[in-house]
């Protein structure tokens, strides 16, 4: 009966504590573990070449939208192969028992392009793209296996990114069999009795770089806002916006929301075609409540374009900064009581000058 020495196989699970204590290099390294004190290299039938092959394909859409939080779907494959060996015995009087033993370490050594425990770890260098996922494990894959399931990352496209492309680096740690030795008591027809089988186990790393873009788009904010809103009165606002991003829009509209102590009829403008660098003003007209505290208030406003695609879209929120005045502090509401005052003075000299023609009148009679 075939027996294996448990005590000298080397756990695939050493692999992952491993991992920890690997550096990060931009080209694919291999680790070996210690030699086990067991291991004769005087016993070795083969040296085997070629190892795992882990390559990553990102399933789904790269293209997103400053703003964006996404998770990124990564398909791992291993496509390793054993690209050749050489036979370390020239003995040609090799006995039964060294026969069967280099054929069943041959057997073992196929198993080199097995990636043992992965674990992907996803890194961006810059700042606005975020890896939110920490470092992902994926299992373990034969050659020609893939995974069942995508290896799952969560990032974040900050809203102030450029529209270009941006490489993630994703590394990939995994252990993988360096080196087998066999050793047996004897041959017999149900196999190799009291066979130890010693396997040497090392780690491996790959680097890829997984691409995202950033699309272009049209981005507003707000460069200039005038206008005299006083308490207890309407006035008119205009606010001036910019087009900032990389896309023209046509068709613009502007929407305010107006909340305490603005209150409006009207709470749209249009603002017609936009090129980036290009701006357009905005009109609105406002009442401001009686009770109002004079201060700077913070207006929210939305923008409803046609992209370049012909694709209705929304911006982000843009705040208008106003300030409102104290009831009559503005030159308006003064010009106004002028006037009336103006008003009375000429109806007073009328009416006096009506009242000496009419006694002039009545004295000649």
């Amino acid at each position: 009966m075939k027996t294996i020495n448990a005590k000298k196989i080397i756990p695939a699970s050493i692999i992952l504590i491993m991992l920890l204590a690997l550096p990060v290099h931009a080209e694919m390294t291999v680790t070996s573990m210690e030699l086990p004190e067991y291991f004769n290299f005087d016993d070795n039938y083969y040296t085997v070449y070629g190892g795992p092959d882990v390559s990553a394909t990102l399933v789904g859409d790269n293209e997103f939208y400053r703003g964006d939080e996404v998770t990124l779907n990564l398909n791992l494959m291993n496509k390793g192969v054993v690209t050749g060996f050489k036979s370390e015995d020239e003995a040609d009087d090799s006995s039964d028992l060294e026969q069967k033993i280099q054929q069943t370490e041959m057997g073992y050594e196929a198993q080199r392009t097995t990636a043992i425990g992965i674990v992907a770890i996803l890194v961006s260098e810059d700042p606005n793209i975020r890896v939110k996922s920490g470092p992902q494990e994926a299992g373990t894959l034969a050659s020609g296996e893939q995974v069942e399931d995508p290896v799952m990352f969560n990032i974040e496209v900050s809203k102030n990114a450029p529209a270009g492309e941006y490489p993630l680096n994703l590394q990939l740690y995994y252990g993988y069999q360096e080196n087998v030795q066999i050793d047996g008591d004897d041959e017999t027809d149900l196999g190799i009795t009291n066979m130890e089988v010693g396997l040497w186990y090392a780690v491996g790393q790959q680097m890829q770089d997984i691409s995202i873009i950033v699309s272009e788009e049209a981005d507003f904010e707000v460069v200039n806002v005038t206008g005299e809103l006083e308490a207890g009165s309407e006035g008119l606002l205009h606010v001036i916006y910019k087009n900032t991003g990389e896309e023209a829009v046509k068709d613009a509209t502007v929407r305010i929301s107006s909340n305490d102590p603005f209150s409006t009829t009207d709470d749209q403008s249009f603002l017609g075609s936009i090129a980036p660098g290009e701006t357009a003003e905005a009109v609105f007209k406002l009442k401001v409540d009686e009770t109002a505290v004079p201060k700077v208030y913070a207006i929210n406003s939305e923008i409803k374009y046609e992209d370049t695609d012909g694709h209705s879209r929304i911006s982000d929120t843009i705040k208008i900064q106003t300030e409102t005045l104290p009831a009559g502090s503005s030159g308006s509401g003064m010009g106004m009581y002028v006037g009336i005052l103006v008003v009375l003075i000429v109806l007073g000299a009328v009416f006096v000058g009506a009242k000496k023609y009419m006694g002039k009148k009545e004295g000649d009679n």
